[in-house]
């Protein structure tokens, strides 16, 4: 139960809740915009089938994914399979469920902790306040966990990483701004090893895909934590910030190409009507939504779940 100064304020709610408020945005943007373009026609015509590609591609769907939705659409009608409007939203609800599930796949399991997590993307993706929340779920979860500050180069990113370890009770390994960032990972390693923690979440520097001699830092602190606990890091989360849409599916195609990315935090979704953006890094690069955050809090980083996510888009 949630406390408040006036006594219990009810259940805490569910993630499907929470996923609704989330993406509440990007439901105007895309299905009510869908249903409002199906409304009242019985017909599916040429005029019927621009508005949809109009919806599904102002709602981040991608290029791809409406081509090949409004192909299946076409080829149904064509077989006499599909004449009623009505049908296309249960179709392309459908599909988009389809491929998020294809490229759901589970973490890998670490026999022998700790588990290795190592955190980039771009400045302004809110990767240090997710790596806060990710802690905060973590130890929810009954996971000791230890933050590593090896963004060096932001002395701010630092005292950003403090503050949220204090606010969610998780120590800080750190050194001082202009330190090795990959020193810092070995001492953080080393603690984790001697403390027994479970988990380690590496803090990196914000970094433009496009630079390839911070991309190559990035692929040398993969090669010390490998040193230090085989098979780490265990994890390469992406953060991106949701409402830089189509921008972010490409730091996605380079940060997979130099850092091993093994799955995408979708950042910052609450605040976007382009949440389509989820199916599109699904579909061009195959990756895991592993989380999404939808609010501020600490609480605010949720499990992605492509079942629940499609539901809480269609679903009043």
């Amino acid at each position: 139960m949630i406390q408040t100064l006036f006594g219990a304020a009810g259940p805490e709610p569910s993630l499907l809740e929470k996923l609704k408020s989330g993406v509440q945005k990007t439901r105007a943007g895309l299905v009510s915009a869908l249903e409002d373009a199906i409304q009242g026609k019985k017909e599916i015509d040429a005029d019927l089938l621009d508005e949809l590609e109009f919806t599904l591609l102002s709602a981040d769907i991608g290029v791809r994914t409406t081509n090949e939705i409004l192909e299946r659409i076409r080829q149904r009608v064509a077989r006499h399979q599909l004449d009623d409007a009505a049908e296309l939203r249960g179709l392309i609800r459908e599909r988009l469920l389809e491929i998020l599930q294809a490229s759901e796949r589970a973490p890998v399991r670490v026999e022998e902790p700790p588990a290795v997590v190592l955190v980039v993307g771009v400045n302004g993706s809110g990767k240090t306040t997710t790596i806060g929340k990710l802690a905060q779920r973590f130890r929810n979860e009954g996971r000791s966990t230890l933050l590593c500050a090896a963004d060096t180069f932001r002395a701010a990113a630092i005292e950003q990483l403090e503050i949220w370890g204090e606010r969610t009770g998780t120590p800080v390994i750190r050194q001082g701004p202009g330190s090795d960032p990959s020193a810092v990972l070995f001492d953080a390693l080393q603690a984790a090893r001697a403390r027994r923690v479970d988990c380690v979440i590496v803090d990196t520097a914000g970094r433009l895909q496009t630079k390839e001699n911070l991309m190559a830092e990035l692929q040398k602190m993969s090669r010390t934590a490998a040193k230090a606990i085989p098979g780490a890091p265990h994890e390469v989360l992406l953060v991106l910030d949701a409402t830089t849409g189509q921008n972010g599916l490409e730091q996605a195609r380079k940060f997979t190409e130099s850092s091993r990315v093994t799955g995408i935090v979708l950042a910052k979704l609450d605040g976007t009507a382009k949440g389509g953006i989820v199916v599109a890094i699904a579909r061009e690069l195959d990756l895991p939504i592993r989380y999404v955050g939808v609010g501020e809090k600490a609480d605010d980083l949720l499990p992605f779940d492509a079942g629940k996510f499609i539901e809480s888009l269609f679903e009043k």
